[in-house]
């Protein structure tokens, strides 16, 4: 049963009132068990300890949310179906994120959780046929499922690096995607889209410069998780599987942008693509004379640029999309490179 518009940004606004509400609540519970996150290192720019625990008020907010719409819209078997394909494994992989908050993990045992995550989605998809777009083979439809996944939970930690910089950034694309799975008729995607973009905007009340808390790895791999696998169960209809497959691309741009300037980076200096540094855009943008709000402001404004993209490519794929994917191919380039000519150090 699909929801009018109305239910749909009703349901936006009580996640971002709950999560809004939840968070100086783990705030409170950060700051009494000691969970801050020091600017200890040299990769911080923060000035004072900032409490962690964030993440925790997101996952619980989309969480509940997302069982109360559709326990009240849906049935049972779509309920376990959003909890066997999206939630559990992001819930899964934010409890995982939270013991890296408290007590700190090697990337390692990361990369093997979150691969396994991937696994275990792709089985899932692959077996009900719920890809969006798929190659029909199903050893090509698993392994890209993984590295989507494994690769978007990855760029959004990385991108995790400025006050309101992800949350922001997450909140645009999942507008986005909502208004793509809303036009598809896709109830599944349209609802966990809208609660992940009302909790991402409930918590950046308190994550924006300067941020009274941070999500942590527990906000970052699960946001990373929901948003991967809703991109991937994305089934715009279209005919052409290369103006399909540029749609999550576009949603997904500018993290993964962040991820390949910052890799390169530390590959051309000889740094360990997992050791962290002020290498990232934010950081390339306040090097160059940016504050912290405007850098977060201009990222979530490349987050919406390429977010019209995907829309364009969406809603009239045949006189725009190849036109809207090939020049928003060629704007990526261009700003990934200006960004790599921007110093990474001091």
């Amino acid at each position: 049963m699909q929801y009018s518009i109305q239910r749909y940004l009703l349901l936006g606004f009580v996640t971002l009132v709950f999560v809004g509400v939840l968070t100086p609540v783990m705030r409170s519970i950060a700051m009494k068990i000691g969970a801050f996150d020091a600017p200890n290192m040299s990769r911080k720019i923060q000035k004072e300890p900032v409490p962690y625990l964030g993440g925790v008020a997101i996952a619980i907010g989309v969480g509940i949310a997302s069982y109360a719409a559709l326990m009240y819209a849906d049935n049972s078997i779509h309920t376990f179906e959003l909890a066997s394909t999206v939630l559990l494994p992001a819930l899964a992989i934010s409890v995982m994120g939270l013991i890296d908050d408290l007590k700190g993990l090697e990337p390692w045992p990361r990369l093997l959780a979150q691969t396994g995550a991937g696994l275990i989605v792709a089985i899932i998809l692959i077996t009900t046929n719920t890809i969006g777009t798929p190659f029909h083979n199903r050893f090509i439809d698993g392994t890209m499922t993984v590295v989507w996944i494994v690769g978007v939970c990855n760029a959004i930690n990385f991108f995790d690096n400025l006050d309101g910089g992800a949350a922001g950034t997450i909140a645009v694309t999942s507008v986005f995607l909502f208004l793509i799975a809303y036009d598809a008729q896709q109830v599944l995607v349209s609802a966990l889209a809208i609660v992940t973009a009302g909790a991402t905007l409930g918590f950046l009340f308190w994550n924006r410069s300067p941020a009274k808390i941070y999500m942590g790895d527990a906000g970052a791999l699960f946001l990373g998780v929901i948003i991967s696998v809703l991109t991937i169960r994305l089934d715009p209809h279209i005919a052409s599987r290369k103006l399909a497959l540029s749609i999550p691309l576009a949603l997904m741009a500018v993290p993964i942008m962040d991820t390949t300037v910052a890799v390169c980076s530390r590959l051309k200096r000889g740094i360990s693509p997992f050791e962290g540094g002020r290498d990232h855009l934010s950081h390339r943008l306040m090097r160059i004379g940016f504050g912290r709000r405007r850098a977060a402001l201009a990222l979530w404004s490349l987050t919406a640029i390429f977010g019209a993209i995907a829309y364009t490519i969406y809603k009239w794929p045949d006189h725009y999309g190849y036109p809207f994917m090939t020049n928003g191919a060629i704007l990526w380039v261009i700003l990934a490179i200006l960004f790599f000519s921007i110093p990474a150090t001091d």
